[in-house]
């Protein structure tokens, strides 16, 4: 495959910085963003470009940002948007702003990215989009329901937007990350509120305990992570001579899951099949 410029939204840590280690030795182009520019000067250093991107920001000021970055090298053939954090607590307990913010970042940030990207796929006819959503998106796992919510939506977008985009030679893929060793849970990332409410006493006791705890203890190794969707992109190593699937659960918590909630909703369809197919006009 010929040299790809990929553009890649929370360099600073994580899977981000992950991706342009990457990327880079496999010979593509890479224009790290994130918000805090100071964060990722270093990956300069590896021979990508690092440019300032507040994905919370105004619509115009993001398409100023993406413009700028398709001036680097003409053209960018991979959008990935790995951007994202974690407000942990109970629904009661976070209030409406702390919402909007998870939300902010989590989803309406990827649309603006997106937004600002599509028009130049569409004049190279030619661009693949990389969502980084979640087990998450498939589970209300109880306290991270903001983040929950927020990568249930994200599902929504990436389908769309795959349908709406598939016949002008642009690709969509939506990874489902499971636990993975990142900075996600880490105190400088990880939003959490503790609750003042006592029926959740104990729910929340116990989830930050286990957040806390597993930081740094997840099972994934976000680099095997990152290999196999750059593998997804360039269409080689493990998706060699294979049709690359939209949806891509990676992680072995994921995969029993996700499992799990299919046959529960299978057994759900046919159990009630006569409920749910009852509701026409006769």
């Amino acid at each position: 495959m010929a040299q790809l410029t990929w553009l890649i939204t929370g360099c600073s840590s994580g899977f981000g910085e992950h991706f342009v280690h990457k990327i880079i030795a496999r010979g593509d182009k890479v224009i790290a963003t994130a918000r805090n520019r100071r964060k990722i000067e270093h990956l300069k250093d590896t021979g990508a470009d690092a440019l300032q991107l507040d994905i919370t920001d105004t619509q115009g000021n993001i398409d100023a940002v993406i413009a700028k970055a398709v001036s680097l090298y003409g053209r960018i053939d991979v959008l990935v948007n790995n951007a994202a954090y974690i407000a942990a607590g109970t629904i009661e307990d976070l209030d409406y702003e702390q919402f909007l913010e998870q939300f902010n970042t989590n989803l309406f940030g990827t649309i603006k990215v997106t937004k600002s990207v599509l028009p130049y796929f569409r004049e190279q006819h030619h661009g693949m989009l990389v969502f980084i959503g979640s087990l998450s998106g498939w589970i209300g796992h109880p306290g991270v329901g903001a983040y929950a919510s927020s990568k249930f939506a994200l599902e929504g977008l990436a389908e769309a937007v795959h349908k709406e985009t598939c016949d002008l030679g642009i690709r969509t893929l939506l990874v489902e990350p499971g636990r993975f060793r990142t900075n996600l849970l880490s105190q400088e990332n990880l939003k959490s509120i503790a609750s003042a409410i006592p029926d959740y006493l104990e729910l929340s006791e116990g989830l930050l305990t286990r957040l806390k705890e597993q930081n740094q203890t997840q099972p994934g190794d976000p680099r095997k992570l990152v290999d196999i969707i750059i593998d997804m992109v360039r269409e080689e190593g493990v998706a060699n001579g294979r049709e690359v699937p939209f949806r891509l659960p990676l992680g072995l918590d994921v995969y029993d899951d996700m499992k799990d909630k299919c046959t529960s909703t299978l057994k759900l369809l046919q159990d009630w099949q006569d409920v749910i197919r009852s509701t026409d006009y006769a």
